[in-house]
Parts: structure tokens; C-alpha cells; sequence
């Protein structure tokens, strides 16, 4: 077999990048691990990503030092997008399909399974001290939660949210959720998003000197939108709903920048891996309290929503709970100084389940059981080399899509039996994409991909 100089040239390539990995994971000291989440941080709310009336210095200083993806996708809310990254795998092999139990004193509820090997459980096996501070969302129950899937500490809010001073849940009549491990905590009057970064800098203070796992899924900047008032002040000019929304976001890149200027006082920034990503869209729910006697406290009609979106998406449509590009494509970065490039832009589609084997193979270690997220270093060294997702799937309870290309067909279907779905077909290379529905104009395409959602779901959701 004769091979062209071209190709000879391109197998000599990957045969070193592989070569230099192995190489790596087998002598030199595993790294530290810190990844952060946001919560309803819309598509380009960064400075880097095209945001530009909003302040965010120290997300824009990660995308200086590492490299930034303009093509990440995690998912259309947050549970299933946890579940992705926690576990590199598509939420509904660990019965992640629908919402979460949130509440640790409920009779009962939905749980992501215990037989999910989580990031944190793959890396304690390998000697990792892990903690979380924030948010879980995969199920409140005692008998699950963080501390029964591989972190050693976890303090935060174990369901979807809570006032950043009351800590209660707000919808229906509420409840109180602030938990260290499974202990109930109360601290009224305490700024929730300041008690996680100080007890987050404790711990990379108290581990400076072994391999950590930090996860800091912060609820920021969900609402209820609660920033401080210098914040507000920054952005006083700025109408609502962007003014709340913009200061919320300034608000969690200050709080990340606690974490960074931390890691450089303990002189630990080049060897810890920093991934940054948000769980989807911006929000745009309005809520308010429906009811006298609640038990936050809180009267009847006191607002706790995003004021209808403050989001930016540029030239994409859509929002949290919506699978258009506004609602499942976000901001994520990846820094890691002492082995990856620095300011460099990757346009390839990546995804949140990623993550996990990333991280692994940066660590040297093996996992632990089969994933759909594919590392992403072949990416990360090259902006020639291949999506490692040619096509891409979400699902959440009855509704899903499928992309391929630029083709993307999203099927909206309600919770009853009876309830009817529809499929809306889009390009998403056309000036104004996901505006035009293309569905019965190209019924062999719309037959073509279904057929491709229905041999994922076939697999996803099998059972032994």
C-alpha cells in the first residue's frame, strides 16, 4: 500500500500527540482539578464570547490562558446537564429523563442512578481529595446525593435552587435546602453564593499539597437574581431585564476570580486543570409568590424570577428549557498552563460529557466504565482535527433532537399519552437559523433523522 507524503505526514502527527500522552499520564504528577459550573449563563454572556457591555474580567483572563470552544453544548436545563458532565455519559442511562428529587425530607422522588460512576468517584479511586460546594440537583435523598457518589465534602443546596439569603426553594409553598453532606445548616441573613467560594478556598488551601477534585457548581446567575449593589451600580444605565441579569453574571465572574487568585497565591495555577462551562440558556421564567404563609417567609407577590430574560444569544434564538441553540449551546473553556495551549479558539461541536474523559486522560486515569463523551486533546491541539460528535442528541422527558451537520430536527411533545409531537427540521447555517421551518419541505431528511434518534434512544434507554 502506498500512502501520499500528505497523509504519511498526518499519521506521523497523531502517532507522536499519542505517543507524548502516554508518555505524560505515566511520568509526570497527576494534576488538580477544578471545574465550574454556572447556572443559566445564556450562550455569549462573556465578555470573550461577544457580550461586550458585560464585566467580566476573570473569565476573560481563562480564555487568554487556555482555550476557549465557540461550539460547546451541554443541555436544555439543568438536571441532565449535571448528569453529562458527572458521569460523561448521556443522562438517561442513569434515569435522568425528568426532574430530579429536591427535596432531602420528601417521601421520595427521582434520583440519578448510584450505579453512575461520577468524576469524582473515578478520581478518588486514584487518590483525589474531592469536595462540592453548591449545587447538586441529582436527587436530594439521604441515601444519595454527593457524599454517596464520590466527594468527600459537599456543602450547598441538594435541589434546583434557593434564596441566596432565606435558602429556601421558592416554587409552590417551598422548602428550606442548605445542607453540609446531609446535615441541615441554617444561616439566614448569609449570601450563599460568598459561603461556597469561602469554603472552596479553605479547601484548596487545606489540599495544596495532594491531588484535589474541586467541583463548584455555582447557582449563579439564576435567579433569583440577588447582586450585590455594587454591581448594579455598574450596570445602571443598563435597562431590565439585562441590568439585573448582567450584574449577576459580573457578581460569578468575581467569585471565579476569588478561585483563580487563590490558586496563584498557592502557586498551584500551573498545574490544576480549570474547566469553566454553564449547565444552559438563559432563563427568561417569571415567578412570584402565590401564596400568603409560605414558608420562606417571603409575602405573597415577591418576585423571584429572571424578569422575563436578560440573556444575549448574538445571532441563535432560543432559551433555557428550549432545545434552539440559545438554549443548549454555552460558554465553556478549558485552562491547564503547564500542558495546554494559551488564547487559542476551538469552533469544533464539543459537549459537557466530554469533560469526564478529558479530565481522565490529562490524570492518567483509566475509566471506569463506557463513556459518550470522547477527550477532547485531539481537539484541544488542533482546530483541523475532527468534531468528536459527527451527530448530537438530547433528550428531556418526551421531547428530544437530533443534530447532524447543520441539520437539526427538534421533536416538542407533551407529557400525556395522548399528547401528539411534532417535528420542526432547521439549518443552521442560514442567516437567521432555526427561523425557518423546514419539516415539510424535507420529509426524507425529518425520516432520516428520527430514525437516528430512535436507534439512540433504543440504546440509552436499554436496560440489563
Amino acid at each position: 500500500m502506498h500512502c501520499s507524503p500528505m497523509l504519511l505526514v498526518m499519521l506521523l502527527t497523531a502517532s507522536i500527540f499519542v505517543s507524548q500522552r502516554a508518555a505524560y499520564a505515566a511520568d509526570s504528577p497527576r494534576p488538580n482539578v477544578v471545574v465550574i459550573l454556572t447556572d443559566d449563563q445564556g450562550t455569549l454572556d462573556v465578555n470573550c464570547f461577544g457580550a461586550t457591555d458585560l464585566h467580566t474580567p476573570n473569565l476573560d483572563r481563562l480564555a487568554r490562558e487556555g482555550v476557549r470552544f465557540t461550539q460547546a453544548y451541554a443541555h436544555m436545563v439543568c438536571c441532565p446537564a449535571r448528569a453529562a458532565l458527572m458521569t460523561g455519559r448521556h443522562p438517561q442511562r442513569g434515569d435522568v429523563n425528568d426532574w430530579t428529587q429536591g427535596n432531602l425530607r420528601a417521601r421520595g422522588g427521582l434520583n440519578m442512578a448510584l450505579s453512575e460512576v461520577t468524576l469524582a468517584e473515578a478520581l478518588k479511586s486514584a487518590g483525589y481529595r474531592t469536595a462540592l460546594f453548591g449545587k447538586w440537583h441529582l436527587g436530594a435523598a439521604a441515601d444519595s446525593g454527593p457524599t454517596r457518589q464520590g466527594f468527600d465534602r459537599f456543602f450547598g443546596h441538594r435541589g434546583g435552587f434557593i434564596d441566596n439569603y432565606k435558602h429556601f426553594f421558592l416554587h409552590q409553598n417551598g422548602f428550606h435546602d442548605l445542607y453540609e453532606g446531609t446535615t441541615e445548616i441554617f444561616a439566614e441573613g448569609e449570601y450563599f453564593p460568598e459561603m461556597n467560594v469561602a469554603r472552596a478556598l479553605k479547601f484548596l488551601e487545606q489540599n495544596r499539597d495532594a491531588p484535589f477534585f474541586l467541583f463548584l457548581p455555582m447557582n449563579t446567575p439564576h435567579y433569583p437574581e440577588q447582586p450585590p449593589a455594587r454591581h448594579l451600580e455598574r450596570y445602571a444605565d443598563t435597562p431590565q431585564p439585562r441590568r439585573t441579569y448582567a450584574a449577576f453574571v459580573t457578581t460569578t465572574d468575581e467569585l471565579i476570580g476569588r478561585v483563580l487568585d487563590k490558586l496563584d497565591a498557592l502557586e498551584l495555577t500551573d498545574d490544576t486543570i480549570v474547566i469553566f462551562m454553564s449547565d444552559n440558556g438563559h432563563s427568561t421564567e417569571q415567578n412570584a409568590i402565590d401564596r400568603d404563609d409560605h414558608s420562606s417567609g417571603l409575602p405573597k407577590g415577591h418576585n423571584y424570577g429572571a424578569n422575563g430574560g436578560g440573556g444575549y444569544t448574538g445571532p441563535w434564538i432560543g432559551h433555557k428549557a428550549t432545545f434552539f441553540e440559545g438554549g443548549v449551546r454555552v460558554p465553556a473553556m478549558i485552562r491547564y498552563p503547564a500542558r495546554l495551549p494559551r488564547n487559542e479558539v476551538r469552533d469544533q461541536a464539543v459537549t459537557i460529557m466530554d469533560w469526564h474523559p478529558t479530565v481522565l486522560e490529562l490524570c492518567g486515569v483509566a475509566p471506569a466504565t463506557e463513556l459518550d463523551g470522547r477527550s477532547l486533546l485531539e481537539v484541544i491541539a488542533s482546530d483541523k482535527a475532527p468534531s468528536p460528535h459527527p451527530v448530537l442528541h438530547f433528550q428531556w422527558i418526551n421531547s428530544w433532537a437530533v443534530r447532524r451537520g447543520d441539520w437539526k430536527l427538534i421533536h416538542v411533545q407533551g407529557r400525556g399519552e395522548k399528547s401528539v409531537g411534532r417535528d420542526h427540521l432547521y439549518n443552521l447555517a442560514e442567516e437567521k437559523p432555526e427561523t425557518i421551518d423546514h419539516a415539510d419541505a424535507e420529509p426524507r431528511l425529518v425520516e432520516h433523522l428520527r430514525k437516528l434518534h430512535d436507534r439512540w434512544a433504543d440504546d440509552v434507554f436499554a436496560r440489563p
